[in-house]
């Protein structure tokens, strides 16, 4: 049997409760409830299947991943959106970040089977998401004030189990 596994890093519940409140709001203005399903968070490498026999390789490979950095901050500023008519999303912004960049790339070395290209974001709109609602939102996101930051201090591995689960988690430690 497959189960679908990925790897993120997640602000503190504050943060993911104050995001939460743009995901209502766009499950309730513009017809858009899947991403309440999911608590938000940063995508270090993306969604992937694997057979659950193989769990313990995946653990493996996750523990193997050198989190000796110092946790570091990331400031989320402003909204975002990728403007695809087909899939279009819409996401919080980080600022840039060397050490965000750096720790996805210490991901990679052990989870490197998926072409991806790492875009640090936050979604708050996606899948169920039409375009034509996407465009009246990203009317009042665009322009919409949202700042805050938040301590990486670990990443978390998480299994799809009817919903996302955390199944490991790294810490960050010089």
């Amino acid at each position: 049997m497959k189960k679908m596994y990925f790897i993120a890093i997640f602000p503190p519940r504050k943060i993911v409760e104050e995001i939460k409140i743009f995901k209502e709001d766009l499950a309730m203005n513009y017809a858009n409830s899947k991403a309440l399903k999911n608590e938000a968070h940063i995508t270090l490498f993306p969604p992937f299947s694997r057979e659950i026999e193989l769990e313990d390789d995946i653990h493996d490979a996750f523990q193997k991943i050198n989190t000796e950095i110092t946790p570091f901050e990331v400031e989320l500023d402003g909204f975002g959106s990728f403007a695809n008519p087909k899939n279009p999303v819409l996401y919080i912004q980080p600022k840039e970040n060397i050490h965000l960049t750096a720790l996805y790339l210490r991901v990679k070395e052990y989870f490197n089977f998926a072409l991806y290209s790492f875009n640090p974001h936050v979604t708050v709109g996606f899948r169920d998401l039409s375009w034509e609602n996407y465009l009246k939102a990203w009317k009042k996101y665009e322009t919409k004030e949202y700042k805050t930051k938040f301590l990486v201090d670990k990443i978390i591995l998480l299994r799809h189990d009817g919903q996302w689960i955390p199944i490991a988690e790294k810490k960050l430690e010089k």
